[in-house]
């Protein structure tokens, strides 16, 4: 759903002259409130239902990549990792890394995910592809390196030293890494109590909520 609105904003873009309100409206903004994942999914009702879809293909809970994006991203769709500075720092020139988007997928590890799962026309700034593509990520760092899908903590290590660097245990030389990926369990933790209380009214039909 969300895919098929992102596709109705770009056709309408074409149209800036005449259709200033409709280009407005098809601007991608994060939520007003991310300490909760019951209003980030109220306000974002297409991101509920990506993230079920992706609960329900992957066998991944929503609070993990849920508080995993918000570290990378803070749900920003066209997040960047920081420049790279040359000429005694001064002078900015490229990125750090090739990070872009929701979950600042590296290009090669994006390319890996289209490979894999034939999502050739996924977008790293489209919050549908983005979730499903964390989603494999989870599911394939629980297959080669043994963690649960609903551990927080050492998915985030995965996800940011990659399978090989989290088997050599790169992260214990990183103690700030460390701090953020026990940040990141506690986000998930929170969002997953924060989703027992309202999944069932974000389960509802459209139809039923027009009566609530």
């Amino acid at each position: 759903m969300y895919k098929k609105f992102k596709q109705i904003c770009i056709f309408f873009s074409g149209w800036v002259i005449f259709l200033p309100i409709v280009i407005t409206g098809c601007a991608t903004t994060p939520p007003k409130d991310t300490s909760n994942l019951c209003e980030i999914f109220y306000e974002k009702e297409d991101w509920y239902d990506a993230a079920a879809d992706m609960r329900d293909k992957w066998g991944v809970p929503i609070h993990v990549p849920m508080a995993m994006m918000y570290q990378e991203s803070s749900f920003r769709h066209d997040a960047l990792p920081p420049r790279d500075y040359i000429l005694f720092g001064l002078i900015p020139w490229g990125r750090v890394s090739s990070a872009y988007g929701y979950s600042q997928a590296k290009t090669p590890t994006w390319s890996d995910y289209i490979r894999e799962t034939g999502n050739s026309g996924a977008d790293r700034d489209d919050f549908e592809d983005a979730i499903d593509f964390m989603g494999w990520f989870i599911s394939k760092t629980h297959k080669v390196n043994g963690v649960s899908k609903w551990d927080a903590y050492a998915q985030y290590l995965n996800y940011h030293e990659g399978w090989g660097g989290y088997r050599r245990k790169t992260y214990l030389k990183k103690g700030w890494l460390v701090k953020v990926s026990q940040r990141v369990k506690g986000r998930s933790l929170r969002y997953a109590t924060q989703l027992k209380t309202c999944e069932e009214d974000l389960q509802k039909s459209w139809f039923f909520k027009l009566f609530d």
